[in-house]
C-alpha cells in the first residue's frame, strides 16, 4: 500500500503497477503479495485489472485511506474487548496481565494516532527516511 501511495504520488494515478514489480521492490515473494492483494481488493482498498496493460492501483486517493482500515482487511475485524498485549485469555483492571496497568494508558493513544494517520502520509514521512539513506550513503 505505501508503494502504491508513493507511486499515485511521482505518477499517474489511474496507472495499474504490476504485484511483480512491488514484490522485486520489497523482496516478498510475488504468490506472498499477491493473495494479500487479494485480500486487500476485497475490502475495496485496492483495484486489480488483469491483461495487458494490468496490475494493481488504490481504490481512492491515498489520504483517504486510514491506517486501521488496512490492519482490519489484513487481521480482521478488532475484537470486541480489549486483547491482552501479553497474550494471555483475561486482561481486565479485577485481574490484570503483567503490563496491564502500562499498556491500558496507551492503547487508546495508538488507536487514535492510527486513526488519525492516512497512507498518504505514511508513504511521504517513508520515501522521506529513504532519501534520508540514500543521502547518507552517496
Amino acid at each position: 500500500m505505501i508503494y502504491l501511495a508513493e507511486k499515485q504520488a511521482t505518477i499517474k494515478p489511474e496507472k495499474s503497477i504490476m504485484v511483480r514489480e512491488i514484490a522485486e521492490a520489497y523482496s516478498i515473494p510475488a504468490q506472498f503479495l499477491a493473495k494479500i492483494t487479494q485480500t486487500l481488493a476485497k475490502h475495496h482498498l485496492l483495484n486489480t485489472t488483469r491483461g495487458r496493460g494490468g496490475g494493481i492501483k488504490l481504490s481512492r486517493p491515498a489520504s483517504t485511506i486510514f491506517l486501521p482500515e488496512i490492519v482490519h482487511a489484513i487481521d480482521g475485524p478488532p475484537a470486541e474487548q480489549d486483547e491482552c498485549i501479553f497474550g494471555l485469555d483475561l486482561c481486565t483492571d479485577d485481574q490484570p496481565c503483567p503490563f496491564h496497568h502500562q499498556w491500558k494508558p496507551i492503547r487508546n493513544d495508538i488507536r487514535t494516532m492510527m486513526a488519525t494517520d492516512n497512507l498518504a502520509r505514511l508513504a511521504k514521512r517513508v520515501a522521506e527516511k529513504h532519501g534520508e539513506m540514500n543521502s547518507k550513503k552517496g
